[in-house]
């Protein structure tokens, strides 16, 4: 007896769970912020995510900590573009909504 392939839709499907997600664009955030905190004494402070998976789409919460002076707009689209980037290439699922929040600015020089 031969079998039979099924059509995608009835062989099943596959589920990520949204701390597959919050890794991968916490990942995505720090690699894209490292840039702006090369050359400083301060420890870069790593990205915090939420992910939430709902109806085939993700959407991301990252709190990010920048360096100051620095044009906090321009990095925070640089962010935020990176983690959605990342996510849909990684996962195939697309990225409904990426919000950046920043916590806090860190002078140079300053403790």
């Amino acid at each position: 007896m031969t079998a039979v392939a099924r059509p995608p839709a009835q062989r099943g499907s596959e589920q990520i769970a949204d701390r597959v997600y919050r890794r991968i664009a916490a990942r995505a955030a720090a690699d894209a912020l490292a840039p702006a905190w090369r050359g400083r004494p301060d420890p870069v402070p790593q990205p915090k995510v939420s992910a939430l998976y709902a109806h085939g789409r993700v959407r991301l919460t990252l709190h990010v900590e920048l360096p100051f002076p620095c044009d906090v707009a321009a990095l925070a689209r640089t962010v935020r573009d990176a983690a959605c980037e990342r996510v849909v290439e990684l996962t195939g699922t697309p990225v409904v909504s990426a919000e950046v929040i920043v916590d806090g600015l860190h002078p140079a020089g300053l403790r």
